[in-house]
């Protein structure tokens, strides 16, 4: 097994060393990279199967596995996003302003860079891999893949997939590498080799971002777990609320986007309570909800405090009943993670008022909150959701993966 240094060391050495591809070169590459992934599914399925037999023996609870999971349909997915990152405009090079200073004739324009090697710590999401690998490379980028050791085989599959692709075109692996070293013990080292990566992405559990950002000397990224809500408000259309909220809660619980927390107006409350609950418990969701929502329906689980600080990640809902738009707004500040918040309504200035006052990455109108994301944003992929101001903000596409430089011309200017 290759030491995290020596590995970290080789992709610094390929970054600074390998010529700026053009924008053809990668795109061809890139191109060709989803066509291989279709071509290599079985491989890729076998090699994913290990990973889950080894977790189910080793009891991965259901939304571990399911983001592990594989399928035919999963890696079409997969190599439709590369394509899409294929046909986006390549950012690097841009001209993002110029302009000259009329004291002195200086001529300046600010252009688009790579950030440099990118360290991308993950869990258990075998895509992960291919997004973040396929957005870096687009942006010109090197990147050094911490995968956990639960997808081990389905990480180390897709690479190989990737580097045969980068070979056939005579471009150095050394640009995408998969870590061998997946210990936990590793992140620590990984996240402190400032001679050799420019930028920390943690991409998991709370825990995970939490001890990553805590731990790192890199420079890194927050991406921040998804306690999201939906407020129902007391002006919103109640028959159209509920698929809404289905939708985001039971299409793919065990992501950051999916729906946590159900916040609905008292006014309308008794009403649609009972409508919704129905639906989510026939579809075999467990609410939990505080005394007012378990005084209209019974059947629902009491919650405890942690419950509204929760991510689920799993067919569990939390119900909370409130008297006002600022009391939702005020739970959201309270327990929310700045992730995806999302109202419902047909008032245009309650909606403009909580767009307003609600900090978060993304924030939605008569949306499902599984709309924050990459590919649904038109990103192609997402190396991640950052739920932090600098240096980027929600669904992480091609421009938030590079810097600027300045460049100055003049004509043998000297300042005086």
């Amino acid at each position: 097994m290759r030491s995290i240094e020596s590995q970290c060391q080789a992709v610094r050495e390929a970054f600074d060393d390998t010529p700026a591809l053009s924008t053809k070169i990668k795109n061809q590459i890139l191109l060709g990279i989803a066509d291989a992934l279709i071509e290599c599914t079985p491989f890729i399925l076998s090699e994913n199967l290990k990973d889950i037999q080894r977790g189910q023996a080793a009891g991965l609870d259901v939304a571990m596995i399911d983001r592990l999971t594989l399928t035919a349909e999963r890696i079409i997915g997969i190599a439709d996003g590369v394509r899409i990152v294929a046909g986006l405009e390549d950012p690097i090079g841009e001209e993002m302003s110029a302009w000259t200073v009329e004291k002195s004739g200086l001529s300046l324009q600010k252009i688009r860079v790579p950030i440099g090697v990118i360290g991308m710590i993950y869990e258990a999401r075998p895509n992960v891999t291919v997004d973040a690998a396929t957005l870096c490379f687009k942006t010109g980028n090197a990147v050094v893949l911490r995968g956990s050791s639960s997808a081990f085989e389905s990480n180390r599959a897709l690479v190989e997939v990737m580097h045969d692709v980068m070979q056939a075109h005579d471009v150095t692996r050394d640009l995408i590498q998969l870590l061998d070293n997946t210990s936990r013990e590793g992140v620590d080292t990984f996240v402190k080799l400032n001679q050799y990566l420019h930028l920390v992405i943690p991409r998991g559990g709370a825990s995970l971002i939490k001890h990553v950002i805590q731990t790192a000397t890199v420079p890194s990224i927050e991406t921040g777990a998804g306690n999201c809500h939906i407020y129902v408000d007391r002006e919103a259309n109640l028959k159209k609320a509920i698929p809404i909220i289905v939708n985001a809660k039971i299409q793919r619980p065990s992501v950051c986007n999916a729906l946590e927390t159900v916040i609905i107006h008292e006014k309308i409350a008794g009403d649609f309570l009972p409508a919704l609950a129905k639906e989510l418990e026939s579809k075999g969701v467990t609410l939990k909800g505080d005394d007012a929502a378990r005084a209209i329906v019974p059947t629902i689980f009491p919650a405890v405090e942690d419950d509204w600080a929760l991510e689920f990640l799993n067919l569990t809902l939390a119900v909370k009943i409130v008297s006002s738009l600022g009391e939702a707004e005020a739970h959201i500040h309270r327990y929310g993670t700045k992730h995806t918040e999302v109202i419902l309504t047909e008032d245009a200035r309650r909606a403009d008022h909580f767009v307003k006052t609600v900090d978060a990455a993304a924030v939605g109108v008569n949306v499902s909150t599984r709309f924050t994301d990459g590919g649904e944003f038109g990103f192609g992929a997402e190396i991640g959701i950052s739920t932090q101001m600098l240096h980027a903000r929600g669904p992480m596409g091609l421009p938030e993966l590079t810097s600027y430089k300045y460049i100055m011309k003049g004509d043998y200017l000297v300042r005086k």
